[in-house]
């Protein structure tokens, strides 16, 4: 799948279909399934979440251009279904599609916020930030109801552990009560803003708020007192690049005190994908975009190398990091900010079953 899409053989293929508020045009069969097939889409495909009990939450990883080595995931798989997402891949580890599945087959770990507090509880945990959301939204349309996010942060709020969440959902204005209570000290919020226009972002990110409603929800954090980091990422080169100063001056005026920004990735099947929807949406700009994309990446779609994956490579990827460091530096905005504390963490007595000396 991902070999043919790199030889460019799915260019002169008919035009794919889109979905209502879906953003695959695709199911096809996953990585490990040793049979492939090309089963005809229903014209609407409905959201199915199952639960799924566990006794660790945190994850932890030792990769070295992450900037986290501990990350909570509440659900896996995305409704958001943005056409771009680097996670999608990971849900070939379920035996389920890369594509359709990925939006609409997700999974939630509802029991998570009692698996965190006894890990917190466990003799000798030592704190470490936590990233929360590093793979899949933790603010997707299933937490409207589920509250697994907010559960978490109450939990983390109590032990005052440090947190940083990522995020495309506004739904996080929901939990400001939360996060202003643990303040700058012990969390911050990375909100993602890819383009400013409203009608290419629904065709991109089909089911997240559009981008006016994410900047008015960095205003509403930082009124708060939340430090929210405005996230350009990802940004697509010859679709999106060109918006990178306003969005970073856009996120500036709205309170964002930092901005961090990552091109475009396509590992695995996200590639073909991808392919698949510049077809359907931007025909007449898919083969530009992919050339500028194979330019960050050596001449192949993907370079998945530690130091390159997250910036690329090459003329275009070195000037497109200069205009966002003098687009930053314009706004006033940080690259980084302080680490959060860690030495505020505690136990609550209820846990621990014992009394305090003082």
């Amino acid at each position: 799948m991902g070999q043919a899409w790199e030889r460019g053989d799915h260019l002169a293929d008919a035009t794919p279909v889109a979905l209502p508020g879906r953003g695959a045009l695709s199911n096809e069969a996953s990585r490990y399934d040793p049979y492939s097939y090309d089963a005809p889409l229903p014209g609407r495909v409905r959201t199915e979440v199952r639960e799924e009990a566990i006794r660790t939450v945190i994850s932890t990883n030792k990769l070295p251009d992450l900037g986290f080595e501990r990350s909570i995931n509440p659900y896996r798989g995305c409704e958001h279904g943005c056409i771009y997402c680097y996670a999608r891949p990971t849900h070939a580890w379920l035996g389920l599609s890369p594509g359709l599945d990925f939006e609409t087959k997700l999974i939630s770990r509802p029991n998570a916020p009692e698996a965190l507090a006894k890990e917190f509880a466990r003799r000798g945990y030592e704190p470490c930030m936590i990233a929360l959301g590093t793979n899949t939204d933790p603010y997707q349309p299933v937490e409207r109801d589920r509250r697994i996010t907010r559960r978490l942060l109450e939990v983390m709020r109590d032990h005052r552990h440090p947190v940083g969440i990522t995020t495309k959902g506004v739904m996080v204005e929901r939990d400001a009560d939360v996060l202003g209570e643990m303040g700058p000290e012990l969390c911050r919020v990375g909100l993602s803003v890819t383009t400013l226009d409203d009608d290419l972002a629904r065709k991109l990110e089909p089911r997240v708020p559009v981008p006016s409603r994410r900047l008015a929800a960095i205003e509403r954090l930082a009124k708060r007192g939340v430090q929210v980091r405005v996230m350009v990422s990802p940004t697509i080169p010859g679709l999106t690049d060109h918006e990178v100063e306003s969005i970073v001056r856009a996120a500036a005026d709205a309170g964002a005190v930092a901005a961090s920004m990552i091109p475009l990735r396509l590992p695995l099947e996200v590639a073909p994908l991808f392919e698949e929807w510049l077809r359907a949406h931007v025909p007449d700009r898919a083969r530009k975009v992919l050339s500028r994309v194979r330019e960050f990446h050596g001449g192949k779609l993907y370079d998945a190398g530690f130091g390159v994956r997250m910036r690329g490579r090459g003329v275009h990827a070195d000037l497109l990091q200069q205009r966002f460091k003098r687009a930053v530096a314009a706004a006033g905005l940080a690259t980084h900010l302080p680490k959060l504390r860690t030495d505020l963490f505690r136990v609550p007595e209820a846990e621990t079953g014992q009394l305090a000396l003082f």
